[in-house]
């Protein structure tokens, strides 16, 4: 306890004194010195980028608000770097929890792995766990001046000529990007437009792929700019305005832009590099197609003639210009190690759909070149493979896109402890059983809660002794071991998002007052209690009651008055809120929502769990369930209630219609989102 608190006193202290950040603003360093430079810049909201950071035992780099001058030295944290090895790196960008919605001052610091789990913990352990590194004394960080407004970038290279795509594009209130051609820098703002994408929300978008009105006819200097949506209707009108409506984001007096050196195309190219497969799924790496068309995989029979049985599956319609990372699901899975071959193919009947081995050859054939086809080969390894891309999480449960296993087996997740050595107790969840084949969209029960953000790794496990059970971790490695591939496991590397979980379980009352196991919260808040009117939609008649203020970390054992008593067994709803406002007190209810809306993970944080009345038995055990995916038009929202043990799985138990009360959660979530943009 005593490191904990001189941790936060010493930061605090530090900042409000105008000390801390001499170390890396000031003062030289040497090999063993940590060191951060964080300098002025421009950012969409969703992301800043620290220019260097020094860490010589590794660590993490950690963004702090200017609350951190007040004293509110974990409220303060905005995000935090994955974790970085020794040494030093450069243009780190770290991913905020909560959005920038103004230019603030902000804080780069930097912070150790005290416990060496690889996992940052300083949050939600209260300041007793990976604290700051020191220097002379000083905490070592610096600040920087960070404007809110818009990025985008693109990269030069080859285009189609009526497709475009951005690279990138970093948007803080939503809004459109715009490709311009040379001639805006000479005045010619309404006529140097040659297209824009659809209307994109407030946060991060990769590979926005734009049609241009006005088709290319030459290698070129393109112009993308970030452009506002002033008016709101989600449709660009900046032209047809005179400029008065959709104007460009700026930054420093200017429009936000990139530029970007292009060269007009008419050749396919096709990259296939060597990787490992279960047999069912591979990746072409990148393909280009002016024209638009398709990526078709032939195995090595092609080479003997046969140019229709050597087809082994194709990919999705492509739009005109480049591709990166593109799934084909083979039609004739593999069962042996060999090269394949990827063809890029046109779509010359302009039906977007692969009719090249129905028609014999006489729609849709290669791009070619040279005379030839254009194809690349690679070697395929029958092994596994497994992708799992960012997302948030509830802490419960986490989703793996695709996961292609030659034999069966599993799919099991990592923390990060697992790259310092902790094979075995880096384990933190398993599928079910998944048959030889492709699987899409694997929902992973977790045994354990993560309780902050942290970069998972899914790894592709083999069900050795054929019993369909994972015992990997049993066995202290000694069956149900990984797939292996060029020396090492099949593993995916993700960025899991974790801002609350909530913890509740079965318990009995006397009515009046009820426990929530635990609860951690990244920047503080409430965890409220509602009643299964939440499934009529009673957002917020459905509060029974709500906890005192919690500050942010990990709260057990949470009593919860209940404003109206519980008369009989039901079934109730932990949910964690915020506190927007910063007053430390509950107004979520009076405020109709605008104050205190639920933290959202695809949905809000909710635990869900059944309640016996004193003096009853006990019949049922805490509820799960998965919320249903909306089709109302709002965001969509997926909200898990934890089970007993908080799996995140739905039981059999609970009170009739309760899957309804998912429907209303994810209302609420809808709410959650549209209160934080607006704020």
């Amino acid at each position: 306890m005593r490191k904990r608190i001189t941790t936060l006193v010493v930061v605090a202290m530090l900042v409000s004194t105008g000390l801390a950040g001499v170390a890396a603003a000031g003062q030289g360093t040497n090999a063993a010195d940590a060191a951060v430079q964080f300098t002025g810049q421009t950012s969409g909201g969703s992301t800043v980028v620290v220019d260097e950071v020094t860490l010589p035992e590794g660590g993490f780099v950690t963004i702090h608000d200017a609350t951190l001058g007040d004293g509110k030295t974990l409220e303060s944290v905005r995000g935090t770097s994955q974790y970085l090895e020794a040494g030093t790196h450069q243009n780190v960008t770290i991913h905020l929890d909560d959005t920038l919605s103004e230019d603030a001052t902000l804080f780069a610091m930097a912070h150790k792995d005290t416990n060496g789990d690889q996992s940052y913990s300083f949050v939600a352990d209260g300041g007793s766990t990976d604290g700051p590194y020191t220097a002379g004394g000083d905490i070592v960080m610096q600040s920087a001046d960070v404007t809110v407004s818009a990025t985008v970038s693109m990269a030069d290279g080859p285009v189609a000529d009526d497709t475009v795509v951005v690279d990138r594009v970093e948007l803080s209130e939503g809004g459109f990007v715009t490709v311009h051609d040379a001639t805006v820098t000479e005045g010619a703002v309404f006529e140097s437009i040659r297209g824009t994408s659809q209307y994109l929300s407030a946060g991060v978008h990769e590979n926005v792929r734009i049609t241009l009105e006005k088709p290319l006819t030459e290698n070129t200097t393109l112009v993308p700019m970030a452009h506002m949506d002033t008016d709101d209707d989600q449709t660009y009108t900046f032209d047809t305005s005179e400029g008065e409506n959709d104007g460009p984001y700026t930054a420093d007096g200017s429009a936000v832009v990139d530029t970007a050196a292009v060269t007009l195309s008419d050749e396919a190219t096709a990259t296939f590099d060597a990787q490992a497969s279960g047999g069912h799924r591979v990746v072409v790496d990148s393909v280009f197609l002016p024209e638009g068309g398709f990526v078709t995989i032939h195995d090595s029979s092609l080479s003997e003639g046969d140019v229709f049985d050597s087809v082994r599956g194709t990919s999705e319609y492509l739009a005109p210009g480049y591709h990166e990372n593109v799934e084909v699901v083979l039609e004739k899975p593999m069962t042996e190690d060999g090269s394949l071959v990827a063809m890029p193919h046109m779509d010359t009947d302009g039906d977007m759909t692969y009719d090249f081995v129905d028609s014999e050859g006489s729609d849709d054939g290669p791009y070619t070149a040279d005379g030839g086809a254009v194809v690349d080969a690679g070697n395929v390894t029958i092994s596994a493979s497994v992708a799992m891309a960012d997302q948030p999480s509830d802490g419960h449960t986490v989703v793996v896109q695709d996961v292609d296993l030659a034999e069966g087996g599993f799919v099991t997740v990592h923390d990060s402890s697992l790259f310092a050595g902790a094979t075995l107790d880096s384990v933190v969840g398993t599928s079910d059983y998944l048959e030889a084949g492709h699987h899409e969209n694997v929902t992973i029960t977790l045994d354990s809660t993560l309780r902050s953000t942290q970069t998972l790794v899914p790894m592709a496990h083999m069900d050795s002794n054929d019993d369909q059970t994972y015992s990997f971790v049993e066995d202290e490695g000694g069956a149900d071991g990984p797939y292996v591939y060029d020396g090492g496991a099949v593993v995916d590397t993700a960025r899991a998002q974790v801002g609350a979980t909530v913890t509740f379980q079965a318990q009995e009352t006397m009515g009046e007052t009820v426990v929530v196991d635990s609860v951690t919260l990244s920047n503080g808040g409430f965890v409220t209690i509602h009643d299964g009117s939440l499934s009529e939609g009673a957002v917020f008649d459905s509060v029974r009651g709500t906890s005192e203020y919690l500050a942010p970390g990990t709260h057990e054992d949470v009593e919860i008055t209940l404003d109206a008593p519980v008369q009989e067994d039901s079934t109730l709803i932990a949910m964690a809120h915020r506190d927007s406002n910063g007053d430390q007190t509950y107004t979520f209810v009076e405020s109709d929502g605008a104050n205190d809306g639920p933290y959202v993970a695809k949905g809000a944080v909710v635990s869900g769990a059944s309640v016996t009345v004193t003096g009853e038995t006990m019949t049922e055990t805490t509820t799960t369930t998965a919320m249903d995916e909306q089709t109302t038009g709002m965001d969509e929202s997926t909200t898990m209630m934890d089970d007993d043990s908080g799996s995140g799985e739905a039981s059999s138990g609970g009170s009739p219609g309760f899957g309804i009360v998912a429907v209303a959660l994810a209302l609420v979530g809808t709410l959650a989102l549209g209160v934080r943009r607006a704020s």
